[in-house]
């Protein structure tokens, strides 16, 4: 019975593939630069949420996605202030109040682990934008109730 046990540990241990939690802006910035798979996931109601300039309750959703293509800025590259790198991610959706919509998210993420998300839905006939948000977040680095969580495959 033991060696059973063994054998469905060891099973697993290679059936299953290990996701590992990157915790800092060095570790996630690395593991692009390396090339590595990395994804992420926002637990909004974690983050603080502008509309109009305005700090509105923020909601209760849970989004992720592939990190696929990225760019890097170091600090004053751009008249920037602090390191960063941004992604973004354009799809269109079917929503019940604006039909047909392209949902766009932006992600900067600085130097500080501090994370900015802009997110728009824009009708795809003119570009126009319906719907436009910001969060500000933290990466969750397991010592924080930080919003933004990511993993390297």
């Amino acid at each position: 019975m033991k060696n059973v046990l063994i054998l469905i540990l060891l099973v697993t241990q290679f059936t299953f593939p290990q996701q590992d939690k990157l915790k800092t802006f060095d570790e996630i910035f690395q593991s692009l630069k390396n090339g590595n798979e990395v994804r992420v996931v926002v637990e909004y109601n974690k983050c603080k949420l502008f509309i109009d300039s305005l700090e509105v309750n923020s909601v209760n959703a849970i989004g992720g996605m592939p990190v696929n293509t990225f760019e890097y800025f170091a600090k004053g590259s751009i008249r920037n202030e602090k390191a960063y790198f941004v992604f973004s991610e354009n799809v269109l959706i079917s929503h019940k109040k604006y039909g047909y919509v392209y949902n766009y998210v932006r992600f900067r993420v600085f130097e500080d682990n501090e994370v900015e998300i802009t997110a728009r839905y824009l009708k795809p006939q003119n570009f126009e934008i319906v719907m436009d948000e910001t969060f500000f977040c933290r990466v969750n680095d397991d010592k924080n109730s930080g919003g933004v969580t990511f993993y390297e495959d």
